[in-house]
């Protein structure tokens, strides 16, 4: 199986985190987004809408990370994805959650706006508003992840074992690394990243993401995420 990617991509690194750590063989194609190698017509013939990641199977392709990590994982009937239907349907629910609440308002309203020129706001008053919508927003989703989700009695995010959910989220939640996010206010996230982190393949994983956003961003100022803000 091909798997079209770049290492900077916050969904290529789930895929790659899972696969990693499920030790599932992928022939691995560097798609250049910084020379715009996923605007060109070769890619876009592949995905029409020009992102990463992308999986090849033959002639099987997926163009969407969550349908890219539930494929993978029954194909190679990795118990990260339970062939139990409630057991399956809570991941299917993690991974919703996790792709229509706290992605939309951390990465795309907080972190990319900050990090990236293409995701700025056009005019400081927009970008200090969707900032500020952005803080508040994942802050209240930190909330329910920390003291719903994962509360006390659970070390995943689907209880007690690791599951699609937790290489998402774990992929998205370390964005905050590039902002000097400190996620301490909610112990129980802070306890599980720590131990997503932990695994043997996250540093490998993750290298040029530490060394390409991580590391040249450490003594860069950026939006506090602790104020609060008002409406």
């Amino acid at each position: 199986m091909r798997l079209h990617h770049h290492p900077l991509s916050t969904t290529s690194r789930a895929v790659l985190l899972f696969a990693a750590d499920q030790a599932i063989a992928l022939d691995l194609r560097l798609v250049d987004l910084f020379a715009g190698e996923h605007l060109e017509p070769p890619f876009a013939a592949l995905n029409p809408s020009c992102q990463v990641p992308v999986l090849e199977d033959g002639s099987f392709r997926l163009t969407e990370t969550t349908a890219i990590l539930k494929y993978l994982a029954a194909r190679h009937g990795s118990r990260a994805y339970p062939v139990d239907a409630r057991l399956r349907a809570r991941v299917d629910e993690r991974l919703d959650w996790l792709n229509t609440g706290l992605a939309r308002d951390l990465a795309y309203g907080f972190v990319y706006p900050q990090l990236y020129p293409h995701h700025r706001r056009a005019d400081d008053a927009a970008q200090q508003a969707t900032l500020d919508w952005g803080r508040r927003q994942a802050r209240r989703w930190l909330g329910v992840l920390d003291a719903a989700l994962l509360g006390t009695h659970n070390r995943c995010l689907c209880g007690d074992s690791l599951t699609l959910a937790d290489y998402f989220g774990a992929a998205l939640l370390s964005l905050g690394d590039a902002v000097h996010l400190d996620y301490a206010p909610w112990p129980n996230v802070h306890a599980w990243l720590a131990r997503m982190k932990a695994l043997p393949c996250w540093g490998d994983v993750n290298r040029v993401f530490e060394t390409l956003v991580v590391a040249p961003n450490r003594t860069r100022r950026f939006a506090a995420f602790h104020d609060e803000v008002t409406a």
